[in-house]
């Protein structure tokens, strides 16, 4: 299959599933996830991958079903109060080759009722990556706010969480103290509902990425990864 455009269902199946978000709902609903939301998403996929390659040979375009770029609807609620089986949203992570989950240097595409969006970055990355990643900013941080001074005419804006202190090892008074304090290094761009149901959104997430490029190459380069 290739990628048309996702359609108008795609927003109606995500914001009926907030509502009656039960396994009865969704298994009289799963043909209607696999044609609005499954297959033209892995559709999407396959569309990205060279376009990917024109980025970066680092991230990866995963059409499988199971195990690839398109996160699994599924939610683990094991360890949450909020037992709702399902996700209400679309997730699309190009990861690293060199990452095994979502914590690596990635792409993203978030499709929801509420708010989608293109991401790059990093989330909740692990302790040493972190340490490495402030470690650079710490030297590099002129380079740091080129990057993030140009990123708001992308339609870029940071996001995450921050630490209240500026980590052990770094002058309260440092220049980046402010990044020192992230825990997260992620950057994102809205994608409005006519974006995100446009034939051309793999133009349109590619351009975003390419934007956002610097932002990802210096992170990779803090871990020790190619770009």
């Amino acid at each position: 299959m290739e990628f048309n455009a996702f359609s108008d269902d795609l927003y109606c199946f995500l914001s009926e599933l907030e509502d009656e978000n039960t396994r009865p709902w969704f298994e009289a609903n799963k043909a209607r996830y696999e044609g609005s939301v499954r297959e033209p998403a892995l559709a999407f996929i396959r569309a990205m991958r060279p376009r990917l390659g024109r980025i970066s040979d680092s991230f990866v375009a995963d059409d499988r079903k199971v195990g690839g770029s398109l996160m699994r609807i599924h939610r683990d609620v094991r360890f949450s109060e909020d037992k709702a089986p399902y996700k209400t949203n679309v997730g699309i992570q190009f990861r690293h080759r060199a990452g095994k989950d979502v914590h690596a240097p990635g792409l993203y595409v978030h499709l929801a009722a509420e708010e989608s969006f293109v991401a790059l970055g990093m989330w909740r990355p692990a302790a040493e990556a972190l340490k490495q990643v402030r470690a650079q900013l710490a030297e590099e941080h002129a380079r740091w706010f080129e990057l993030t001074a140009a990123l708001p005419a992308a339609g870029f804006a940071e996001g995450g969480e921050s630490l209240s202190r500026v980590p052990r090892g770094y002058a309260k008074d440092h220049a980046a103290a402010a990044a020192l304090k992230r825990k997260d290094f992620i950057i994102a761009r809205p994608l409005s509902r006519e974006e995100a149901l446009s034939p051309e959104l793999p133009e349109l997430v590619e351009a975003s990425f390419l934007a956002g490029a610097g932002y990802a190459r210096f992170l990779c380069e803090a871990i020790g990864v190619s770009f």
